[in-house]
């Protein structure tokens, strides 16, 4: 018995499926028809369509409250992305998107904001550098954090 010149002598690994979906891109989904009263925790991101009284901590993850979601919760994750209704205070570790739809009353803590045309925001914006700690004071040079006493219609903010 020959054996083929074209076979390898070593097993090789097969490439991964590309249909399989990596943690990251993993999202749960709050339906319309769906209310949630008390915590929200977990390891994936998390589109809210609904409604959610309580609090939301996903810290490593993204939060979105879509165009008929309703949150009254403080809301802590790494994004928070804003179509909808939110009444409560957001920390993002990075960023957050108030769309043109979309509605916040609440102080918000992040590094990088943006707040579209026709959004609505009531409340204080305080932008941290990375891994900057919350401190009791302010650090010299530093401006004290946007503080809005009336309900803005914004033209247009980005940072």
């Amino acid at each position: 018995m020959s054996t083929p010149a074209n076979l390898p002598s070593e097993p090789t690994l097969a490439a991964p499926r590309s249909n399989v979906l990596n943690t990251s891109q993993e999202q749960a989904t709050i339906g319309k028809s769906l209310v949630i009263k008390g915590e929200v925790t977990g390891s994936e991101s998390l589109y809210i369509d609904g409604r959610v009284e309580g609090a939301i901590n996903l810290p490593g993850n993204r939060v979105t409250v879509g165009r008929n979601g309703q949150v009254q919760a403080n809301i802590n994750a790494k994004e928070v992305v804003v179509l909808g209704k939110v009444k409560g205070n957001v920390t993002a570790s990075d960023r957050v998107d108030i769309r043109n739809e979309g509605s916040l009353s609440g102080d918000v803590v992040c590094q990088r904001i943006s707040i579209e045309d026709g959004a609505y925001f009531k409340g204080s914006i305080d932008i941290r550098k990375a891994n900057q700690k919350e401190m009791s004071g302010t650090m010299p040079g530093k401006a004290e954090p946007t503080l809005v006493t009336e309900p803005a219609r914004v033209s247009s903010i980005t940072a």
